[in-house]
């Protein structure tokens, strides 16, 4: 196993600079955001730090001697966005970009995409399965083209109103990736398992572990904790948000709701 971190954390950095850092300090991987180029859409995401529509045998070559110089591997290349979003026209444009992701993934042997199987936030999950489908199954066989694996994060991605009310990532559990897996039964598609999002939803972060083994491809790690003492003050579950006193007195009640900021949990 090699420890290695995400490239979106340094992302005033170029991929250089970025292998460089990991190598000085004790690193053997990265994985490395390829978001098209442009402004942030949310913290960590909008990172590019490769452009896959300018990578041409040139730049492989380039990258392919600096990570033999720096003995630094690429472990994954990563793009998260909401696949499964119900505005078809955004939604054909993300696919399309991790079409090409998997394309560079495929020039530079990197062998694995690690991203979000996505949500309509407003719809039940079982309600999704249909979509699921139409937007995954090209992916996977895209994928198995270019003898590539997928990795899907299992974050809930309910962090914030827009993402309201049931997040933007519908591959957040066992009770979901049976079926996930069932649906797409083949090599391609498993997970990158980041037992920090099992925790915050107050799930057993061991056990999954066991069970779906043969299907991590990479794993990522956070320092998580619930600080139950703090629990009282969250006025919605799963989102964090939470209820301040002192508003204007014109307020419902004479209370506010504060504008989005994350409870600590």
């Amino acid at each position: 196993m090699q420890a290695g971190f995400v490239s979106a954390i340094l992302p005033d950095l170029d991929l250089q600079q970025v292998c460089e850092f990991a190598a000085a300090h004790g690193f053997r991987a990265v994985e490395v955001m390829c978001w098209p180029v442009g402004r942030a859409e949310r913290r960590y995401a909008g990172v590019t730090h490769i452009d896959v529509h300018k990578l041409d045998a040139a730049k492989v070559r380039q990258i392919e001697e600096m990570t033999a110089e720096t003995a630094v591997s690429l472990s994954a290349l990563g793009y998260y966005p909401n696949a499964l979003t119900p505005d078809r026209v955004e939604r054909q444009r993300y696919v399309d970009h991790l079409r090409a992701v998997m394309d560079a993934a495929a020039l530079l042997k990197v062998g694995l995409v690690t991203t979000f199987i996505g949500r309509d936030p407003a719809r039940p999950i079982d309600a999704q399965w249909d979509d699921v489908y139409e937007v995954w199954a090209p992916l996977v066989a895209y994928a198995a083209d270019r003898g590539l694996r997928l990795g899907i994060e299992n974050c809930p991605m309910l962090f914030s109103l827009d993402q309201w009310p049931g997040g933007k990532n519908l591959a957040v559990s066992p009770a979901v990736w049976r079926p996930l897996f069932d649906l797409f039964p083949g090599p391609v598609l498993g997970l990158n398992y980041d037992p920090s999002h099992m925790i915050i939803q107050h799930m057993d972060e061991v056990q999954p572990i066991r069970e779906f083994a043969a299907r991590i491809w990479h794993v990522h790690a956070k320092d998580q904790r619930i600080d139950r003492a703090r629990l009282n003050d969250v006025g919605t579950w799963g989102l964090g948000w939470y209820i301040q006193a002192a508003g204007p007195p014109t307020s419902p009640l004479g209370r506010s709701v504060r504008s989005p900021d994350r409870c600590r949990l």
